[in-house]
């Protein structure tokens, strides 16, 4: 296999897959948010402004919606500025929950942009603009998907009141 084109495989890559790179952004960056329909014609954008998300029909939830369960899901703005889904009751998710290497727990999934999840009769898809979205590297695609990429910086310690990228060298 070519290394450059396709990434070094290693042990670690075959059992939980490649940890993703990111992209240098501000902290927050990029106007995470969801769209929500449900069928035939409900449809609204939820702008993730908060550290911690709760989606349920109790109406001690961030966003209340009818027909799921009280607790049904939460999304967690991590210190490494990720959104972090957590399936607490059923639904569908266009990930498996069970590989992503730097997930906080089995049910959990790190969002990209274009995810999508479902609770109840609700669809979910998580946008955050390319250039803030870490799973793109270099702030979005560079010659298309398999060309080779060069390193980046470690991405700022967001934790430590880093907010703004790294100047490059």
């Amino acid at each position: 296999m070519n290394e450059h084109l396709h990434g070094a495989m290693t042990e670690q890559h075959l059992h939980t897959g490649p940890v993703p790179t990111t992209t240098h952004a501000e902290w927050g960056a990029g106007h995470p948010r969801l769209l929500v329909t449900r069928e035939p014609d409900e449809r609204f954008v939820f702008d993730l402004t908060a550290d911690l998300t709760t989606i349920g029909s109790s109406s001690a939830s961030t966003l209340v919606l009818t027909d799921i369960d009280p607790s049904h899901a939460s999304i967690h703005h991590d210190d490494r500025d990720e959104h972090v889904l957590t399936m607490i009751g059923d639904g569908t998710t266009n990930a498996n929950l069970h590989v992503d290497p730097v997930s906080r727990g089995e049910d959990s999934e790190i969002m990209r942009s274009g995810a999508q999840f479902t609770a109840g009769p609700w669809r979910f898809v998580f946008q955050r603009d390319e250039f803030a979205d870490h799973g793109r590297p270099h702030g979005g695609r560079e010659g298309g998907w398999a060309s080779w990429q060069k390193s980046q910086p470690p991405r700022p310690s967001y934790a430590h009141g880093e907010t703004e990228a790294p100047k490059p060298a």
